[in-house]
């Protein structure tokens, strides 16, 4: 089968680096166990963390050679004599460490999902991690209620761009940043109540005129992306009692929260690695993917593709992520015979 393999560390942007090889001949994988399927990949996503790791700078290093894995999605080619939730033909998505930059993927029953009808399976591809980070993290973890005020940091990303959608589908006050004029018009078309552009505007100060006009006191919720100076700006704006959500640090830079701070305003801070709700609440995920289709299905959330690639446009692909040029989500479309470009 055809599979993007990383053969060593290195730059997955740059041909010459070698970190990434396309190759042809990998062997399409066995039924593990008899409640395991073989699901033949339809797309998955890219994400930053894809891009880190073949760097080797996640958090997780699986040892070489490997094949990527995101989340995916695809239609059951095969089934183990004791699966009894799905069939062959069935349209499913999921997420896997490692595994669906390829062909074909197994996986157990348990770990895959339905995709409902009136919901389109690249985009079903594009939601587990985005959407499921940002749903466990505002749903589960801040418990973000209507009326409250949720800001949003790298809100034109795929994790920011989710917690914007799902903020206003739970009735909050919206408030996102970005960079750019392009994906702050982006933003501003999905009804999200401010929009700050970090190129040409002071966060601080155009977020307190924003509350001041609205009779807000702060910020309730604050979902950091992004780290660096501006997660200290934006937590110049949270109120008594807020939520910190960390889900990640783009800018490079590991932030400092000061803990005396914390205190005294009450301050909840949440590290969010979504990852590891598969090991230790598989539960939390569950549901969280459930009611994330479920909203799809319906239309109350839409997922924004902004670039498309096939794997052997991997290094283009890489580029993408890399010089942050995606608005929303980068896809591998595999079972594609077209020849699949940008929609930018």
């Amino acid at each position: 089968m055809e599979a993007l393999v990383c053969k060593k560390l290195g730059d997955p942007t740059s041909p010459e680096s070698k970190s990434i090889e396309l190759t042809t001949t990998e062997p399409i994988p066995n039924l593990k166990s008899p409640t395991s399927v073989r699901i033949r990949v339809k797309a998955t996503s890219l994400n930053y963390a894809n891009y880190l790791q073949i760097l080797g700078k996640y958090q997780e290093k699986p040892p070489l050679p490997f094949i990527p894995g995101s989340d995916y999605s695809g239609t059951i080619e095969a089934v183990g004599p004791s699966v009894t939730k799905f069939k062959v033909g069935d349209p499913v998505c999921s997420f896997a460490g490692l595994g669906s930059f390829a062909e074909f993927i197994v996986a157990d029953e348990k770990d895959i999902f339905g995709v409902p009808i009136g919901c389109d399976l690249v985009d079903a591809a594009a939601l587990p991690v985005a959407f499921g980070t940002s749903h466990v993290a505002i749903v589960d973890r801040a418990k973000l209620k209507d009326g409250q005020v949720l800001m949003v940091l790298g809100a034109a990303g795929g994790v920011g761009l989710a917690a914007v959608q799902i903020g206003k589908v739970l009735g909050a006050v919206v408030v996102a940043v970005a960079r750019g004029a392009e994906k702050v018009q982006f933003l501003r078309s999905l009804g999200v109540d401010h929009v700050v552009d970090l190129g040409s505007e002071d966060v601080i100060q155009s977020v307190k005129e924003f509350l001041k006009s609205r009779k807000l006191k702060g910020v309730d919720v604050l979902y950091d992306p992004v780290g660096g100076k501006l997660t200290k700006d934006s937590m110049k704006l949270l109120n008594w009692g807020a939520n910190i959500l960390v889900i990640g640090f783009a800018s490079g830079e590991v932030p400092l929260i000061p803990a005396n701070i914390a205190l005294v305003k009450n301050w909840t801070v949440h590290g969010l690695y979504w990852g590891s709700y598969k090991i230790h609440r598989p539960q939390v995920l569950e549901e969280s993917l459930k009611e994330l289709l479920s909203w799809a299905a319906q239309g109350l959330i839409k997922i924004h593709i902004s670039h498309t690639y096939r794997l052997q446009e991997a290094n283009l692909a890489f580029s993408a992520i890399r010089d942050r040029k995606i608005i929303g989500k980068l896809m591998i479309v595999i079972d594609d015979k077209r020849s699949t470009r940008s929609k930018l």
